[in-house]
């Protein structure tokens, strides 16, 4: 099997209307991942590569996460979001799309806005610490290198207020609707000297797999296959799985070991991060375990929580949350009500700073630290210690309402 190239997720931030998702759709059109006759006609042809639903179309906003992939020379990029509003927010903390890098993209003739602000403190809390800012809309001021100058000041003083170094940091101007300075250099901007954004985004690092990490793979299906028996399916998404290992599923609480491992109906040794697989566990039945439970090593067994301290942002909430609410948490694979215990603080979701102690609710656009207790046992994980399990979207009314991460633990005895 030849070896693919590095894989790295990609997010693309930044104020809904500073041209994203024209910006993604041209970046995809160069990279050679699309056609141009997948293209519509007339200035939104772009966006609407990224817009699979006519719902979308209708409103003209790019609202969901399309999972789209195109390659550079160095790497494969899979972009987690193209998205406008505050979807980001909710892909980004879930994990479901968990960035390893991001592109932030500011209208020159807009600058900064609160959005900008908020994305890029949202990065830096997720843990995204490569990042490129592309200075979007140059059309609109013919290039001029003066304005550039001045936001791109204004960006680095911003960006440096959450631990960013500007100097490590290509500030790239660009016309997304023009394609300038996409794929290469653009003669509309002689003055610039860095890379176009292609080329820049080679200069990312890959992450490490999460090898060093514990064994978490969260169960996504359980199937009872003739000749095997059970076989539990899911996502490595740290540490790794091999042959004879002994594992413990939880909340359930059943052990067994490790009989065989599969991967697109190959027999494996082992599996690692990334790795969708099936396996066998002896001893463990079909009614024994289900989706949303936690396989792990039975000396590091994945945590189960009977309460727990969440940092969340509130998204959208047609009324305000207070204590005693009870929507349901995603996590990992898992589906649990979880009820709010005590509200600790609110915080500015642009620069974390604490606004008010033991608020009475919170509401759309708030920050806040929280306790919940599950209303189930749950497996969740500190987002410090095991990141790729801490995170969480909580949904109500058919919507995601907020998202979070978890940043303490009373485990379950």
């Amino acid at each position: 099997m030849a070896k693919g190239k590095e894989h790295i997720n990609l997010a693309f931030i930044g104020h809904v209307d500073h041209g994203k998702s024209t910006l993604v759709g041209h970046v995809l059109l160069q990279s050679g991942a699309i056609a141009e006759q997948q293209l519509s006609d007339g200035e939104n042809k772009f966006r609407f590569v990224m817009d699979k639903l006519t719902e979308e179309r209708e409103r003209g906003v790019t609202i969901d996460l399309a999972h789209a992939k195109f390659e550079t020379p160095k790497y494969e990029f899979t972009i987690v979001d193209c998205p406008g509003h505050r979807d980001f927010v909710k892909n980004m903390i879930t994990g479901a799309s968990q960035a390893d890098a991001a592109v932030l993209v500011v209208a020159i003739d807009d600058g900064i806005m609160p959005q900008t602000k908020e994305h890029i403190f949202l990065a830096r809390t997720l843990g995204i610490n490569q990042l490129i800012i592309g200075i979007n809309k140059m059309d609109l001021v013919k290039y001029d290198e003066a304005k550039f100058n001045a936001l791109k000041d204004e960006l680095g003083a911003l960006i440096k207020t959450v631990a960013y170094d500007p100097a490590k940091v290509h500030f790239i101007p660009l016309s997304a609707f023009e394609g300038d300075n996409i794929k290469e250099n653009s003669a509309n901007t002689p003055w610039y000297k860095g890379p176009a954004l292609v080329p820049a985004l080679d200069e990312f690092s890959a992450p490490e797999k999460p090898t060093n990490l514990p064994l978490r793979v969260p169960i996504q299906d359980v199937y009872s296959i003739t000749g095997v028996g059970t076989v539990p399916v899911g996502r490595i998404e740290t540490g790794i799985m091999k042959k004879a290992d002994n594992v413990i599923f939880e909340p359930a609480g059943k052990a067994g070991e490790v009989k065989s491992i599969e991967m697109h109906h190959e027999m494996m040794d082992s599996a690692e991060p990334g790795d969708n697989v099936g396996f066998n566990v002896r001893g463990v039945g079909k009614n024994d375990i289900r989706r949303g439970d936690v396989a792990g090593h039975t000396d590091n067994a994945p945590t189960v929580a009977k309460e727990f301290t969440a940092q969340i942002v509130v998204m959208q909430h047609p009324g305000v949350i207070t204590v005693g609410y009870t929507p349901v948490f995603h996590c990992h694979t898992a589906q649990v009500a979880c009820t709010f215990l005590e509200l600790v603080q609110k915080m500015n979701p642009a620069t974390g700073a604490v606004e008010e102690k033991n608020p009475d609710f919170l509401k759309t656009g708030n920050a806040a630290i929280v306790k919940v207790k599950p209303t189930k046992p749950m497996v969740i994980e500190n987002v410090k210690e095991i990141p790729h399990m801490g995170r969480f979207a909580i949904r109500d009314m058919g919507q995601t309402v907020a998202a979070g991460m978890c940043i303490d633990i009373v485990k379950a005895k």
